[in-house]
């Protein structure tokens, strides 16, 4: 199964702009920039995107270790704050943080924390966050 993710930038870093599309069109033709991802504006950004991904890919697989363990969760919500930070080699995603509210009637708390520690390493995304990354390019010369 393959997902896909459009992203159009025009212009320098400071000074450009660009739109983040999905391809089942949630998001479409999102707005983001260097001041959405550094200053706080309107619109979105790279980060903020990964949490959102982490955060849902992490509810659902605890849901899945949950069910298989005998326990029915209720409702899980599942918070992640991304940490993009400048160091020697320049920024980088440092860290993903996860929070869980968990509504599991009549789980035990170790069970429970098993549970939770186990979604957390083999949700998708976490396994992402230290995945080989490839790269295929085309490079346009306006010709």
């Amino acid at each position: 199964m393959n997902r896909t993710a459009e992203a159009i930038w025009n212009g320098g870093l400071m000074d450009g702009n660009g739109v983040l599309t999905t391809q089942s069109g949630v998001l479409k033709d999102a707005k983001y920039s260097f001041k959405t991802r550094f200053e706080g504006d309107p619109g979105t950004n790279p980060e903020e995107l990964i949490a959102a991904a982490h955060a849902g890919c992490y509810a659902m697989a605890l849901s899945l270790v949950l069910t298989q363990a005998g326990m029915k969760p209720e409702r899980l919500h599942a918070k992640a704050t991304v940490t993009l930070e400048k160091g020697d080699g320049g920024f980088a995603v440092t860290k993903s943080a996860l929070e869980l509210w968990a509504k599991v009637p009549g789980a035990d708390p170790a069970a429970f924390e098993k549970a939770a520690n186990e979604a957390k390493a083999n949700c998708p995304i976490s396994k992402l966050l230290k995945a080989e990354i490839t790269l295929s390019h085309k490079l346009e010369n306006g010709e």
